[in-house]
């Protein structure tokens, strides 16, 4: 999967990828099937709108917007639409850029897909079990695995270790 960092960064905080009006989501990860399947009135009672809006069209919540960005205790960020465990405080770092930010997921919790919403390729990142978008993943994290997982806080939950 290609990443990229800077371009599609500035696309969002800039107003060039509608961060404030969620897109369609990608249409491969519409495609797929998953553990947790609920109808569209189903996932609207299930979330809020700020959640609907980023798990279930791929938006984008607005930087420095979450109280996760903030977390530093020890747990888990998990999945806000299934519960499913993604992310372990032990990974998370901050990044500058506004978003909750890991440099890797917990085994098996995350699927990428390619995103071409802003018009270049980005990696999106979903929740393998709901599929719901979380965020994305670009090539310019820490050591050791050199990624950032930026994610919608909004997306997720924190679970206190």
């Amino acid at each position: 999967m290609l990443r990229t960092g800077g371009l599609a960064m500035a696309g969002c905080l800039f107003g060039l990828g509608g961060c404030d009006q969620p897109p369609a989501m990608a249409a491969t990860t519409d495609r797929k099937r998953f553990e947790v399947m609920l109808s569209d009135a189903q996932w609207r009672e299930r979330l809020t709108p700020a959640q609907y809006a980023v798990l279930r069209q791929a938006g984008t919540e607005r930087p420095y917007s979450s109280p996760l960005n903030d977390e530093h205790r020890k747990g888990t960020f998990a999945c806000a639409g299934c519960a499913l465990p993604l992310f372990s405080s032990a990974t998370k770092f901050d990044s500058g850029t506004g978003w909750p930010s890991f440099w890797a997921p917990l085994a098996n919790a995350v699927g990428e897909d390619t995103d071409m919403l802003l018009g270049i390729p980005r990696t999106a990142v979903y929740c393998r079990r709901c599929g719901g978008h979380l965020g994305h993943v670009f090539d310019d994290g820490p050591k050791p695995t050199g990624l950032r997982y930026c994610m919608n806080g909004v997306a997720m939950t924190f679970i206190p270790a």
